[in-house]
């Protein structure tokens, strides 16, 4: 399987490998690339970002996305477009956490399965039916949300 390493230092190329081999060791997989042959030839690809061509990758069972073809979708929940994919997230919780920009704001949506209606790679859509108040979570605090929380953290005191 052909694939690219992609450095996170900016001045370094990215490079072409190839898959020799690879086995499972302590809950990863071990990948021997073509024309590596020691740890010393290794290192450099520590922190590299590896990078299947679309052309190869495996196809999914209907249902199923790859992430990285989320990014650059536009996010509707019902009709109202709510912004556009920036970045997926992955963290404590099960569902990864879309990063949508949406003018001045950024929302954090959970990509689950309870809110998802559809999906359309093809189109860059993703519809979603949010629950009541989920993307006021993510918004600043207002002045007078910001004084309401200082005075009652005075209150505590």
């Amino acid at each position: 399987m052909r694939l690219w390493a992609l450095p996170k230092d900016a001045d370094r190329p990215r490079r072409e490998l190839r898959i020799q081999e690879l086995w499972p060791h302590k809950g990863h997989l071990v990948l021997k690339f073509e024309g590596i042959d020691s740890i010393s030839e290794a290192e450099p690809l520590i922190g590299c970002e590896l990078q299947v061509p679309a052309s190869e990758r495996s196809k999914l069972e209907p249902g199923w996305v790859y992430v990285s073809d989320l990014v650059g979708c536009v996010v509707f929940d019902g009709d109202r477009e709510i912004g556009v994919v920036q970045d997926v997230q992955f963290g404590a919780g099960e569902a990864p956490l879309l990063i949508v920009k949406a003018e001045a704001d950024q929302y954090e949506i959970p990509y689950a399965e309870a809110y998802l209606k559809s999906t359309d790679i093809g189109h860059k859509k993703i519809v979603m039916t949010l629950p009541e108040g989920m993307l006021e979570l993510n918004a600043p605090l207002t002045a007078d949300e910001k004084e309401q929380q200082k005075n009652s953290k005075k209150k505590e005191q």
